[in-house]
């Protein structure tokens, strides 16, 4: 039992590299369907979060996970408003608001650790 939450948390993480790489393939694979058009900038968020939910699973890494997500959520969204790719009225104001939350998130993580 104890193999099996770090199992799951890379499997969870795997499955999450491969919605960030390939989102088309994993949509025909796991739906039987292509994911295209706006469902693959969502695609690659689950893929983020799927990665962080490995992060954090892992013994003793929750906040870890968090940063992760928030990092890895702000870090490609900004990047999607740079490429003018899918650009909605919200796309800035959540980018900011996940780079102020990981910022306190990283300032309470650095705190705790002096």
């Amino acid at each position: 039992m104890k193999k099996l939450l770090p199992f799951t948390a890379v499997a969870e993480a795997a499955t999450g590299v491969a919605l960030l790489i390939v989102p088309s393939l994993v949509g025909r694979l796991l739906l039987g369907e292509e994911v295209t058009g706006v469902a693959i900038p969502v695609a690659r968020v689950l893929g983020i979060a799927l990665i962080a939910l490995g992060v954090a699973c892992w013994p003793g890494t929750p906040r870890i996970g968090m940063l992760t997500y928030g990092a890895g959520v702000t870090l490609y969204l900004a990047w999607l408003g740079f490429s003018g790719g899918f650009v909605g009225p919200l796309l800035w104001p959540a980018v900011i608001v996940h780079a102020i939350l990981t910022l306190l998130l990283a300032n309470s993580s650095f705190r705790k650790t002096i």
